[in-house]
């Protein structure tokens, strides 16, 4: 399966911005020193060879894009919006099978129910949209606050990533 992430990055242009981007896909496929991998592979939206990833899939998106541009803030929120949705939905299969199956059936996985809550724990990977500069991956909003107030040139770099 194929989604679109986010890396928010500090970087003064965009090739700078890429790269550090690219830097961060890197280490979330596994292909850093020392990283360990949560997605197959990813295309950034510079990718013009692939014809099955990136702009090839999900259309024409800014390669890099200042956050505090238009582009930039409807990346962002594209991201956040995704991360939430994922969360509130993982959460809601949780309750249910909290309220619906036995211990047992929650151990047997019945529902798809452990990995629900595998899923509202999660750090990164399908559910987690957005990343720091670190590869780590934005959990709540006091996070990404947080990211965005400590930054001064905060640029957002978007890539598709397979799972």
């Amino acid at each position: 399966m194929h989604m679109v992430i986010y890396s928010l990055v500090e970087a003064s242009t965009r090739d700078e911005a890429l790269s550090t981007g690219k830097t961060v896909f890197d280490r979330l496929v596994g292909a850093a020193p020392h990283a360990g991998a949560v997605f197959d592979y990813y295309a950034t939206f510079d990718d013009d060879e692939t014809t099955v990833a990136g702009s090839a899939r999900w259309g024409d998106l800014p390669v890099a894009a200042p956050v505090d541009s238009d582009a930039g803030e409807e990346l962002l929120e594209r991201g956040w919006e995704a991360t939430e949705e994922e969360f509130k939905q993982n959460l809601n299969r949780v309750k249910e099978a909290l309220d619906e199956l036995s211990d047992e059936e929650i151990m047997r996985d019945e529902d798809l129910a452990r990995h629900a809550f595998h899923q509202v724990g999660a750090y990164d990977g399908p559910t987690i949209f957005l990343y720091t500069e670190h590869g780590t991956g934005i959990r709540h909003r006091g996070q990404l606050d947080r990211v965005l107030e400590e930054s001064e040139e905060l640029w957002i770099v978007p890539a598709d990533v397979h799972f």
